[in-house]
């Protein structure tokens, strides 16, 4: 039988494949998923608004710099935008899960997961 959270995988999976033309590491996206624990089963929390400022510091600041332990940067905010940006302005459900995936992906900091 499989969870709510496996089949949240699989959708975010097929986000990466379908928006970043990517093939997803699942045992990444599962780590991801389970980092954020019942965020991902909160219909707002699961999601990253492209458009709200304030959210993406909470992405740069929450994420970047406290999980993935980066440094302040412009660069930072850049790649947020760059990952948005790929995930396309039409795609109205941008899952938080696939966004953190793809920036540990960007940054090269996986094994932050492992």
């Amino acid at each position: 039988m499989s969870s709510k959270r496996d089949e949240l995988v699989q959708k975010y999976a097929a986000h990466v494949k379908e928006k970043f033309g990517a093939t997803p590491d699942l045992g990444l996206l599962e780590s991801v998923a389970k980092g954020l624990g019942p965020a991902i089963y909160n219909r707002d929390a699961s999601t990253v608004s492209g458009t709200d400022d304030k959210e993406l510091e909470t992405v740069k600041k929450n994420f970047l710099m406290k999980k993935l332990g980066m440094k302040e940067s412009p660069e930072l905010m850049d790649a947020i935008k760059k990952v948005l940006a790929t995930y396309g302005t039409s795609e109205r459900t941008k899952y938080r899960a696939v966004v953190y995936y793809m920036l540990a992906k960007h940054f090269k900091k996986e094994a932050v997961y492992k």
